[in-house]
């Protein structure tokens, strides 16, 4: 929900550091990588309750992330396979930090965090579904138009994971009754998602029906003929 309006506001103070890396010869794909290990720190330090050395380490892989595709497009590297590369390790990130509260604390945390992770499954899956599908249409992305893929807006996205996951490590006691409103938020997105994704590529195809229907029969006779 927050990732609009964030978004415009942090880039412009990512360039003079992109410039820097681009001179070093750092590749966006190595900054993902490497920004991907240091999130993935944050798991052991969970699991040991070294709260804010997990908070340092989940700050710098949101830096890093934040860095990879600034630095994809100030390079002109932007690629299909960069954007895979880049939004599969952000969902594994976003699934690790839970598990480190769990493993933490399994008592308090293990039916929270549980419940947490499988709202996470629910909007990325229907996040990145909703993608395949818009590629099929060409949709255009009017918000995120220096994305890779279609970047469908919800009530959670990415800013609002984060502040959770700060939140979390800030007051690790308050741990389930936050992801469990949170998982509630997560939710309300499922299907928010489910629900105007799905009319919106049901209008999609009704549109591109209709516009073969149309189409003149020479026209038509060359499209099958292709």
């Amino acid at each position: 929900m927050l990732d609009k309006f964030i978004t415009p506001v942090i880039k412009p103070l990512l360039t003079p550091v992109v410039m820097l890396m681009h001179k070093r010869g750092i590749t966006a794909d190595q900054l993902t990588v490497v920004g991907f290990l240091v999130g993935l720190l944050a798991v052991p330090l969970l699991a040991f309750e070294m709260w804010y050395g997990a908070l340092v380490a989940i700050a710098l892989n949101r830096i890093l992330d934040g860095l990879d595709g600034a630095l994809a497009r100030y390079a002109n590297q932007s690629s299909s396979a960069g954007g895979f590369l880049d939004i599969t390790l952000d969902f594994l990130f976003y699934a690790a930090i839970p598990l480190g509260f769990i493993l933490a604390n399994p008592e308090q945390n293990a039916i929270a965090g549980s419940l947490l992770l499988a709202t996470f499954i629910g909007t990325g899956s229907s996040f990145l579904a909703f993608a395949i599908a818009a590629e099929k249409f060409k949709l255009e992305k009017p918000q995120f138009k220096y994305k890779s893929f279609y970047y469908l807006n919800g009530l959670t996205e990415g800013t609002e994971t984060i502040a959770l996951f700060i939140a979390f490590c800030i007051w690790p006691q308050h741990f389930a009754v936050m992801a469990s409103i949170f998982a509630i938020a997560c939710g309300i997105t499922i299907f928010t998602r489910i629900h105007g994704g799905y009319h919106t590529l049901k209008q999609q195809e009704a549109d591109a029906n209709k516009a073969a229907e149309n189409m003149p029969s020479s026209a038509s006779s060359e499209v099958i003929n292709d």
